[in-house]
C-alpha cells in the first residue's frame, strides 16, 4: 500500500496505444527502480494493483524473466540506482530460495555504490525469520509491512490473511532482523471501522514504535468486489468521517513524533522515503514486472499486465510493453504540482503564478499558505488537497 503505483507517480494515465519501442530521450542516469512482484496468497477486496494467486510452477521462471528484463533495461538505459522499491502483490509470497535467487541477480546486474535505500514490501502473512533473514544478507534496509489494522473483525471485513497477532509477530521479526527501517501501512474508513477503532489501532502501532507510518483512506477503486459492493449500496463513502480519521492520525502521530510529510505519510526524521520522494518530485524511474510504469523524459510506457504473458516475452527475448504515453513539458509540470503540493515542502511560488486568483481564493480560505519562496497546503488544505490540486492542473 505505501507505494504510489496507479502510474508509479500517483496521476491518472491516458494510455496511447502504440508499437512498444522506447528510445531513450536523455543521457541522465536513472536512479529509482521500481520492481513489481503480481502474488498473492489471497485476493484482497479493495486492491485495483495487478495481482493473481501465485502458480508455483511459474514463480522461478518469473524470476528468470524478471533478471532477463532487468538485464536489457541495464544495457539500455544509463542506470545509477538510488533507490530500488520491490512492491505487488506480495513480494514476500515468493519462497526464501527465489528471494535469494532473485537478490542475487539485482546484485551481479546493477552498480549499487549509489545506493541510498532499498524497500521492500511484506505482507504479515507470509513473513517469516528466514526470509527476513536472505532480505537483510541481500542489502535490502527498508521494510514495508502491511498491517492495515490491528483490528482482527476489519481485518476480515478486509480479506486479510493475517490476524493481528500474525502481524505483530511479524513486526517483531523484521525489527530483530536489523533493518534500518521499518514502515507500518494502515487504513482508514473502511466498512464498519469506527473512530475508536482508528484511533487505537494508531495508540498500538506507536508504542510498537515503527520508524515510518502510512495511513491512508480507504478508496472504491474501480474493478474491485469493494467498488461493485458500494454500486449496489452495500458500502458507502462518508466524507465527514473520513476526515475525523484523518484529522486525528494527523494529531496523534505528530504528538508521538512523526512528520508528515506527505498526506498519507508519516516518519521519524531521516526515515522518510526517499522513493517515494523521487516520484513525488517527478524524477525519472524505471518499472520492472508485469504492469510495471516507466518514465523517463518525455515518454510514459506500461509493461504487459499478465505475469504469463510477461515472462513469455521477456523469455523470448520480446518487449514487454504493451502501450506508451508521450508526455508534454506541461504534462509533467501538472503531475509535479498534483503531487508535491500533498508534501511538506509544497510547490514555488513561481510555479503558481499563472493562476492568480485560484492562489488569493485558497489563501484566503486557509487552505494554502506561503512558506518562504512555496506554497504550502495548511492542515485544512490536507483535507481538500485534491480539490486544491484540481484548481492548478
Amino acid at each position: 500500500m505505501e507505494r504510489v503505483e496507479h502510474d508509479d507517480a500517483g496521476s491518472e494515465v491516458n494510455v496511447q496505444r502504440s508499437t512498444p519501442n522506447v528510445q531513450r530521450p536523455t543521457t541522465e542516469s536513472v536512479r529509482h527502480l521500481y520492481v513489481h512482484i503480481p502474488f498473492c496468497a489471497r485476493i484482497c477486496p479493495y486492491c485495483a494493483f495487478y495481482k493473481e494467486r501465485a502458480d508455483p510452477s511459474q514463480t522461478q521462471r518469473f524470476c528468470e524473466a524478471l533478471l532477463r528484463e532487468l538485464g536489457d533495461l541495464s544495457a539500455k538505459f544509463p542506470i545509477d540506482i538510488e533507490t530500488i522499491f520491490f512492491g505487488g502483490g506480495t513480494p514476500t509470497a515468493l519462497t526464501s530460495a527465489q528471494l535469494g535467487f532473485l537478490l542475487n541477480g539485482f546484485r551481479e546486474r546493477l552498480n549499487l555504490s549509489h545506493l541510498k535505500e532499498w524497500t521492500f514490501e511484506a505482507n504479515p502473512g507470509s513473513v517469516s525469520e528466514r526470509k527476513a533473514a536472505v532480505l537483510r544478507a541481500f542489502g535490502i534496509d527498508r521494510i514495508s509491512l502491511g498491517v492495515q489494522s490491528w483490528d482482527d473483525n476489519l481485518l476480515q471485513v478486509l480479506g486479510r490473511e493475517h490476524n493481528a497477532a500474525q502481524a505483530e509477530e511479524s513486526y517483531r521479526i523484521m525489527r530483530a532482523a536489523g533493518f534500518r527501517s521499518v514502515s507500518v501501512d494502515l487504513m482508514f474508513g473502511l466498512p464498519g471501522q469506527s473512530l475508536t477503532q482508528w484511533e487505537g489501532t494508531l495508540a498500538h502501532t506507536v508504542a510498537l514504535q515503527p520508524d515510518h507510518i502510512s495511513a491512508y483512506c480507504l478508496t472504491y477503486e474501480e474493478d474491485t468486489e469493494f467498488f461493485a459492493r458500494q454500486t449496489r449500496g452495500e458500502y458507502r463513502e462518508d466524507p465527514g468521517s473520513d476526515a475525523q480519521f484523518f484529522e486525528s492520525s494527523m494529531r496523534i502521530l505528530d504528538a508521538a513524533g512523526y512528520r508528515q510529510y506527505e498526506i498519507s505519510n508519516y516518519a521519524r526524521p531521516g526515515h522518510e522515503s526517499l522513493h517515494n520522494r523521487g516520484y513525488w518530485a517527478g524524477a525519472d524511474y524505471l518499472g520492472l514486472g508485469p504492469s510495471a510504469f516507466s518514465t523517463i523524459g518525455a515518454t510514459r510506457w506500461q509493461n504487459v499486465a499478465d505475469y504469463r504473458a510477461y515472462n513469455d516475452r521477456v523469455l523470448a527475448g520480446q518487449s514487454a510493453i504493451v502501450s506508451t504515453e508521450p508526455l508534454t513539458a506541461q504534462t509533467r509540470r501538472a503531475e509535479q504540482i498534483a503531487l508535491l503540493l500533498r508534501t511538506r515542502t509544497g510547490v514555488p511560488i513561481h510555479w503558481l503564478a499563472e493562476w492568480p486568483e485560484e492562489r488569493a481564493e485558497f489563501t484566503a480560505l486557509g487552505l494554502l499558505c506561503e512558506d518562504q519562496d512555496r506554497f504550502v497546503l495548511t492542515s485544512k488544505g490536507k483535507l481538500l488537497a485534491d480539490s486544491v490540486a484540481s484548481a492548478f492542473v
